[in-house]
């Protein structure tokens, strides 16, 4: 999921973005708030946020002041302008330190919307956000089980999170900490798992050669299998196989 900041020192309107937005859609977390750039800054040191609203008008520190320094420390971050002036001098800024968009209040929802996606796209440049996508019906827990399933049948792959994050609109992190939190293991740690216990059948048969047994379960040299099987296995595959009386 992608996780959004809500930045205005009007708690109402803060309540209106909130309410309007249409975040399931976009797979993003229900936003977190702050009252000035300061307090949002602070609140972005403990963790990243994938797009920002931003009012231009605030104390302590207002939205031109933040949009610089945000701009310097979170260049990914999508930032969405929300400002109660159409001041020509605010939009300059705003496009100098790359907002994605820039809407006036009272907010719409189309144009919230819209401009909700733009900062996506900021992060996922083909996102496909159609309504007719069956992609976007699809949970974080539905993918989390697809990649299980494709590393327990497609384990001699490389297999990359990206290819689900960037396909279903899911952060790698949020989906990362699913998998674990859901298989007690890491994407990564699950794969070596699998592979290891195809190769472990494989040593098994003293006739295959084990820069064959390797490369049958995804890796092109032995030292980089070696050592993958000892620190999985805690033994040598040549060791594993004079365990089981198969040789070497």
């Amino acid at each position: 999921m992608y996780k959004a900041l809500i930045i205005d020192d009007e708690r109402p309107v803060r309540i209106a973005i909130s309410k309007l937005g249409d975040w399931n859609h976009f797979h993003i977390e229900m936003p977190e708030m702050a009252e000035n750039g300061r307090e949002a800054l602070e609140k972005m040191k403990d963790g990243s946020y994938d797009i920002c609203f931003v009012d231009m008008q605030m104390p302590v520190m207002n939205g031109s002041m933040f949009l610089q320094e945000c701009a310097k420390e979170y260049p990914d971050t999508g930032v969405i302008v929300i400002s109660g002036y159409d001041d020509f001098s605010y939009v300059q800024n705003a496009i100098r330190c790359g907002a994605v968009d820039y809407l006036l209040k009272p907010i719409v929802k189309s144009e919230l919307d819209l401009a909700i996606e733009k900062a996506i796209r900021k992060i996922h440049p083909d996102a496909d956000f159609s309504s007719d996508s069956a992609d976007n019906n699809i949970s974080a827990e539905d993918v989390i089980a697809m990649i299980h399933n494709t590393i327990d049948k497609n384990f001699r792959s490389s297999i990359q999170i990206s290819d689900f994050s960037d396909k279903y609109f899911f952060s790698r992190e949020y989906l990362s900490k699913l998998f674990k939190a859901k298989y007690e293991c890491s994407i990564y740690e699950y794969l070596i798992r699998v592979r290891m216990e195809h190769a472990k059948e494989l040593l098994l048969d003293p006739d295959r050669k084990i820069l064959d047994i390797a490369q049958a379960v995804g890796y092109g040299d032995t030292n980089y299998f070696s050592k993958a099987f000892r620190n999985c296995c805690g033994i040598t595959p040549s060791d594993f196989r004079r365990q089981n009386n198969c040789g070497e």
